[in-house]
């Protein structure tokens, strides 16, 4: 997969592609660059062998220059325990034919498949489809549907909602800080009111990407809803972690306590269910287009969907302000306001 694992800081592991430094200028890293590619404001740098990018880009922060590795961003759904094979949810029918909206939520992550529940929408041709056994094994890949599932409890609970899918995980749930950078890019001249980011990653330095954040910055109208990560700690994971962006841990099943596997701290701004969720899938044995499955990536979806649907009488930002403001709401300890769930 041309995944590198580093460890910068001493017991701080973060994942990066390999011999490659992500930096806004074509001589970033001097005599160490092979090749440039230049993307929509950002250099992909080839480096010559035995150059550590975490160092380079370390070296150039402290000069005041914007460089990162390219890490690695992964999808937070479980592996163990899902997904798992269920029945239509009743509930979840009103999202068929439910009223149109102006809202345009943009998902970035593994792609689409067609589903009763909005295949028929407006929205829904020209965009990238899932992928769904790229290795050819008669088995569904690790992470196929998880966009899927995430259409689905989003418009779950904001029914008419526009979509907008972007493909930045491949099927097994992988991508980079590069891929991301591009469809960030690619957003810049599109309306949308909310950004739904149901993947992340630890960094090298535990800061975030200076360019990640230039490119978010970038969308000053857009709500921007991150996973905070499935990895029951407190270290900061990226992009959620960053301020203007709002995190969301998981709770139980019970919407009682967290979830075990979620990430929590001072950085968590929401939570809500992230256990046994059930939505839309893809229709691949042993599945029949719906499944059950947990994860900070779908409780994201579920705080996503909630400003969306909050977002057809408000702005987007009112909306999230709402929502994340709701008189009564409950908070959890480093996990933030309580969001409800669909049931």
């Amino acid at each position: 997969m041309n995944v590198q694992a580093v460890e910068h800081l001493p017991g701080r592991r973060a994942f990066i592609r390999p011999g490659v430094l992500l930096a806004r200028s074509p001589d970033a890293a001097g005599r160490w660059t092979q090749s440039a590619e230049y993307t929509d404001g950002v250099f992909t740098l080839r480096l010559a062998p035995g150059a550590d990018p975490c160092e380079i880009a370390a070296t150039l922060r402290d000069q005041g220059h914007e460089a990162s590795p390219n890490h690695v961003v992964v999808g937070q759904p479980l592996f163990f325990g899902g997904p798992c094979g269920a029945p239509l949810p009743a509930p979840a029918l009103a999202c068929d034919g439910g009223e149109p909206s102006r809202v345009t939520a943009a998902v970035l992550d593994t792609g689409v498949a067609p589903h009763p529940w909005f295949k028929k929408a407006d929205w829904f041709p020209g965009q990238p489809a899932e992928v769904l056994d790229a290795d050819g094994d008669g088995l569904l890949d690790g992470q196929a549907g998880h966009g899927t599932f995430i259409a689905g409890l989003l418009l779950r609970q904001a029914p008419g909602t526009r979509l907008r899918m972007v493909r930045v995980l491949d099927s097994h749930g992988v991508g980079d800080e590069a891929g991301v950078l591009r469809a960030l890019s690619a957003l810049r001249d599109a309306h949308t009111d909310v950004l739904v980011l149901s993947f992340g990653c630890h960094t090298y330095d535990d800061r975030p990407s200076p360019l990640v954040e230039r490119a978010l910055a970038a969308l000053p109208d857009t709500v921007v809803v991150a996973c905070a990560g499935n990895t029951a700690s407190s270290r900061p994971f990226w992009p959620a972690a960053l301020p203007g962006v709002i995190a969301v841990g998981a709770l139980d099943s019970a919407e009682t306590t967290r979830a075990r596997f979620s990430a929590y701290g001072p950085w968590v701004d929401a939570c809500a269910r992230g256990e046994a969720l059930t939505s839309s899938f893809v229709d691949f044995h042993p599945f029949d287009g719906y499944a059950s499955w947990s994860g900070t990536s779908f409780a994201a979806a579920v705080v996503a969907g909630a400003i969306a649907g909050a977002a057809r009488r408000m702005s987007p930002g009112d909306a999230a302000r709402h929502v994340l403001g709701a008189t009564g709401g409950r908070r959890f300890p480093d996990l933030g306001v309580h969001v409800p769930g669909p049931r």
